[in-house]
């Protein structure tokens, strides 16, 4: 008997919504090619995504209704649902500050007996629980900059890239980070569905392309110990000999950022036709 579908939960629409796609492209799934479809099913990969509010998936998932989803690590926490975090995808990433007006405020602790709007309650509410602080959260959706020139708010909690935004509204950031966030793979808590090793993996391996390129070069077998310690590879270079006498060829896994500086030192140690390639899927 066929295995039942992994059902998956991926945003349709927002920040998220074309990286995540991309990445399971990436990873050999089925995507949309109409942003208004809503469902797709992948039977060659045993897979069935639903495409959903970023907001609302934490909560299917978290209900039972779905078995994985992505969204935000902020999304995930402010929702309360019984989902959790199982695999950290490195985009989407953003900072949650508190901010307020100009020189008004230094520390968390001056929030005590204030007013603080937000969009996030559920992480800002925990937030200042933790810490044995009083304060009145107001939810408000969309932009909340505007809200203490409005005499709603003493303070604002929000997503913080440049600060540019808070700038032009005559506030700025105080105090510790709330959260750092970024896209997350999420699971109903301590459930481990059928076919989430396989996804894992494959999301995992799209990660290490993503982040590794394959570096091959030809040295003079004396110079080898010096330049596979530039070039440890994950499991150590693969080192074959090569037609030219006293010659052999390296291959190793590098990280990408630095790869370039990797080149030049790799060339002052001996090492000659040195070439990158992108890794576009792996095992590790």
């Amino acid at each position: 008997m066929r295995s039942p579908l992994l059902r998956i939960a991926l945003p349709n629409k927002g920040a998220l919504s074309l990286a995540a796609a991309e990445m399971f492209r990436e990873a050999g799934y089925r995507q949309r090619e109409d942003s208004k479809r809503l469902t797709l099913v992948d039977e060659e990969n045993g897979v069935e995504f639903f495409y959903l509010r970023p907001r609302d998936i934490a909560l299917y998932v978290g209900h039972g209704t779905l078995d994985v989803g992505l969204t935000g690590r902020d999304l995930l926490q402010d929702s309360g649902a019984k989902a959790e975090e199982a695999l950290a995808l490195g985009f989407g990433r953003s900072r949650f500050r508190f901010a307020g007006p100009a020189g008004a405020f230094a520390k968390v602790e001056e929030l005590q007996g204030r007013r603080i709007a937000t969009s996030y309650t559920g992480i800002v509410e925990s937030f200042l629980d933790q810490r044995g602080i009083e304060a009145t959260v107001t939810r408000l959706d969309g932009a909340v900059e505007s809200s203490i020139q409005l005499g709603v708010a003493d303070a604002i909690a929000d997503v913080v890239e440049t600060g540019s935004t808070l700038r032009q509204a005559g506030l700025e950031v105080f105090g510790e980070t709330i959260l750092e966030s970024e896209a997350v793979v999420i699971t109903r808590q301590g459930e481990a569905p059928d076919g989430l090793a396989t996804l894992h993996r494959r999301l995992e391996s799209v990660l290490v392309a993503r982040s590794y390129v394959m570096m091959d070069y030809d040295i003079r077998a004396e110079h080898v110990a010096e330049a596979a310690q530039l070039t440890p590879g994950l499991e150590g270079p693969t080192i074959s000999p090569l037609h030219r006498e006293g010659w052999v060829a390296v291959r190793a896994m590098v990280p990408r950022e630095g790869a370039q500086r990797l080149m030049d030192e790799l060339y002052e140690v001996g090492a000659r036709g040195i070439l990158l390639t992108d890794i576009h899927a792996c095992r590790i």
